[in-house]
């Protein structure tokens, strides 16, 4: 009788864990870094300028190396477009989230200057509001300013709607719309953070001026200012016009 030989079952080996990242990994890793150096030449640009803001000053603060950034961008032109039109992005997003959640045409007024006042207290949005895209290189100034033209043209048309449903007084939506945005605007200009008021009073604030006007009225009770918490700094001076 022939033995049948029996095949020794082997065990396979544990996979070998690579130490090198997935191509999804890096990819993530690359935006993340991308967006650190955005982040912070955002800063700086508020702190210093653009002009006054080199990519030695950029890496400095990023502890890296100025060829280092080259990896991540092309040049400061491309960063302070970036820079901008993600302060502008942001803000169509936050708008669009607004229309999208409904109510009345105030309401919705209401929260899109909530969303423009907070976005201009943030690096992005404050950088967008001190530097401006005059100084954007020429071919990419239009793509700007028709993302603006939008934020623009969603206040007009929730002004003109607010003026049909009764809930905003009689006047031209295109004015309106411009000392709305302009008022709103200008937080970004004067704004410091860590100030005596958050980004959160100065929106309420802002916005209550804007809605209920300075004139007080006989008949309508006066709510009281919002003070400052205890321990926080002065308010910041607001710069000349």
């Amino acid at each position: 009788m022939t033995a049948k030989k029996t095949a020794a079952k082997k065990t396979p080996s544990a996979p070998v864990a690579s130490p090198w990242a997935t191509t999804t990994d890096r990819e993530q890793q690359r935006e993340a870094k991308r967006n650190a150096v955005l982040q912070a030449a955002a800063q700086m640009f508020n702190e210093r300028g653009f002009h006054a803001t080199s990519l030695d000053d950029i890496a400095a603060r990023l502890n890296v190396s100025k060829p280092t950034l080259y990896y991540y961008v092309k040049n400061k032109d491309e960063i302070l477009l970036q820079c901008v039109s993600k302060g502008l992005t942001m803000t169509l997003e936050g708008i669009e989230a607004s229309r999208r959640a409904g109510g009345k045409a105030m309401d919705q007024l209401r929260a899109c200057m909530e969303v423009y006042a907070r976005i201009v207290t943030m690096d992005f949005g404050m950088c967008l509001i001190r530097v401006g895209d005059e100084q954007v290189p020429p071919e990419s100034r239009r793509e700007l300013r028709r993302l603006k033209s939008a934020i623009d043209q969603e206040f007009r048309r929730l002004v003109a709607a607010g003026v049909e449903e009764g809930s905003v007084a009689p006047c031209d939506p295109k004015m309106t719309a411009f000392v709305i945005a302009g008022a709103l605007s200008w937080i970004g200009r004067w704004y410091q953070p860590g100030g005596a008021y958050s980004p959160e009073d100065i929106a309420q604030q802002c916005i209550r001026t804007l809605c209920e006007g300075v004139l007080r009225r006989p008949d309508a009770a006066v709510a009281p200012a919002t003070a400052p918490a205890r321990g926080r700094a002065r308010p910041p001076k607001a710069a000349p016009a």
